[in-house]
């Protein structure tokens, strides 16, 4: 037997490409190794968005060594961001890496490991505006994904905004849009296997293909013929298309831009049924000075608009958000400033961080860096502010009936399942043993506590002595699933 195990640091986007790459693998004749110690292949999926990522990648490959020589013919390969960045440099620096690929070569994945069993050693790296590296098979029957009834689909790769503080251009190249109907194909196929709930993936997800349009617009007043268009449409209209697709329930994106939240995407929030009523929009700071050495392009006040506008399309409409302190220059007023967005915006959850220098980065050359005890006491701040207004949302949601799409046992242990409802929150809840529940189901469930970090409930209303199938009807939407013996 061939088995592999990939390991993963980073964003979905990171956690996709790991699917990618195991998917692809499966069809090559691997099989997924549940250990370390008994896997003959290791990849290393790596993520070079924060220094730490990329130190403790190089940590990893130094404990590495001992593994790779405790049996002949183990495979170690590094794939991901810091794969793109660095490239051969890895080779050089740690013999006991047999290859390297970049983020735009992970369809190489299984010639390159087959070259490295005879003994060759290479990196790959090169960019490609191919549509090529988007053409993989479809799931393996072997293939399980981590989050039963719920999928990741690529729909763009690569940003053009070159944020100041940021090293995607550099790692995941410039955007590229795949076809519609090759994004509508691939959602086909997953619902058709049960995937309920679909999330779009692109490093600007809802600039989803804007440079197509323009160029076939430029083409076609030209005189272009019609075969030569990209086949990307309006983004909002793609997110209409997937909602008509039998078996798809939940429609989620990450990350958008606020740049690229127009009117159209704002209708579809207020008009599609399937659109969960969540999104997770980046701000990175409150401060408008800050903003603009970030090269954000939006000011607090366009950003606070864009909020206004989804929450009134979509009542209840959840925000969850990124946020950096500590960015060169930032002062305390410039932090207090975003203090105040963030109670302004009324983030239910943000992904915090303290902002760590990128090399190639415009944001690298600056002056002024903060003091790393003032960037830390700014962040233990905004995490404490943070913290409670989740607690606030979670209490406020006591009392409440949701559908819950089932992952598996809770991480609290005690016979209890969870899953997350609508709006993308952790919910955890107990049933009865005569309910049968697979990771998967859509449950019932009434909110009936809070913590910080989840909602904790009970099954609603479940029959008594009877064991029952959760799964919802073919093709209907989370507002409307009526489960099987337990009222809707």
């Amino acid at each position: 037997m061939q088995r592999v195990l990939v390991r993963t640091y980073g964003c979905q986007m990171n956690v996709h490409d790991t699917e990618k790459v195991e998917n692809l693998l499966l069809h090559h004749g691997w099989t997924l190794a549940e250990d370390l110690d008994c896997a003959e292949f290791l990849v290393i999926n790596t993520c070079s968005i924060r220094e730490k990522a990329e130190h403790s990648l190089y940590s990893d490959l130094g404990r590495l060594r001992e593994w790779k020589q405790a049996q002949p013919g183990r495979v170690l390969a590094v794939g991901g961001c810091v794969a793109q960045q660095v490239g051969d440099a890895l080779l050089r620096r740690f013999p006991q890496v047999d290859f390297v690929f970049g983020t735009h070569n992970v369809r190489w994945v299984s010639a390159m490991a087959e070259a490295a069993r005879a003994g060759q050693r290479q990196a790959r790296v090169e960019e490609t505006a191919s549509l090529e590296r988007f053409d993989l098979p479809e799931r393996h029957p072997d293939f399980v994904g981590a989050t039963p009834g719920r999928a990741f689909v690529t729909v763009m790769e690569g940003c053009d905004m070159f944020c100041s503080f940021c090293i995607v251009p550099r790692t995941r190249g410039r955007e590229i849009s795949r076809p519609a109907d090759a994004i509508l194909a691939e959602a086909r196929q997953l619902a058709s296997g049960g995937v309920c709930e679909v999330t779009l993936l692109g490093q600007t997800v809802n600039a989803y293909g804007r440079h197509d349009r323009r160029r076939a617009e430029t083409r076609r007043a030209h005189g272009a013929a019609a075969e030569d268009d990209p086949g990307t449409i309006d983004f909002a209209t793609l997110l209409g298309r997937l909602a008509d697709i039998p078996g798809l329930a939940r429609i989620r994106y990450t990350s958008p831009h606020p740049l690229f939240v127009d009117d159209a995407l704002i209708r579809a929030h207020g008009e599609i049924e399937a659109l969960c009523p969540h999104v997770h929009l980046p701000v990175q700071s409150g401060s408008d000075v800050v903003l603009e050495r970030m090269r954000r392009r939006y000011t607090h006040v366009d950003y606070l608009r864009t909020a206004d506008r989804l929450r009134a399309a979509r009542p209840g409409l959840v925000l969850t958000s990124d946020v950096i302190v500590g960015f060169p220059g930032e002062t305390d007023a410039d932090f207090q400033a975003t203090l105040a967005l963030v109670r302004a915006a009324g983030f239910v959850d943000s992904f915090s961080f303290k902002y760590s220098p990128r090399p190639g980065t415009a944001a690298a050359e600056l002056p002024d860096a903060v003091p790393p005890e003032v960037a830390q006491a700014r962040l233990e701040e905004l995490q404490a502010l943070q913290s409670q207004q989740t607690l606030d949302y979670h209490r406020s949601r006591v009392g409440e009936e949701v559908a819950v799409l089932v992952s598996g046992e809770s991480r609290r242990g005690g016979g209890q399942h969870a899953g997350r409802d609508q709006a993308h929150r952790v919910v955890n809840f107990e049933a009865p043993q005569t309910v049968a529940i697979e990771p998967g189901d859509f449950a019932r469930v009434r909110i009936v506590e809070a913590t910080p970090h989840s909602l904790i409930g009970t099954l609603a209303d479940p029959p008594a002595g009877v064991r029952t199938s959760l799964k919802p009807s073919r093709g209907a939407t989370d507002r409307g699933i009526r489960i099987q013996g337990i009222p809707g």
